[in-house]
């Protein structure tokens, strides 16, 4: 009995160990491999890639994007949902 819960902890560790090992890629911002230097709100083909599928915004962590650009980005989906470009969310 105590075999196989030392075995499973062990598992655990390996897991753990491999995450931990894992480089993470480094996110280049679009906007600015582009040199976008405005982000349009009339441009809903761009902005729909960066909120959910519920409408939420997507955070910098996962989009990859610049601390600047992010913040444009933000205004530009709230500008684009005010006028009803964008949902406030899916129903």
């Amino acid at each position: 009995m105590s075999g196989n819960n030392n075995n499973s902890s062990n598992v655990k560790e390996n897991s753990a160990q491999k995450r931990k090992n894992r480089k993470a890629k480094k996110r280049v911002c679009a906007f600015c491999a582009d040199k976008i230097d405005y982000i349009d709100y009339k441009e809903v083909g761009k902005l729909r890639k960066y909120i959910t599928e519920r409408g939420k915004i997507l955070p910098r962590r996962i989009t990859g994007n610049c601390a600047i650009h992010q913040r444009q980005l933000t205004v530009a989906i709230k500008r684009a949902r005010q006028i009803a470009l964008l949902p406030y969310t899916v129903e």
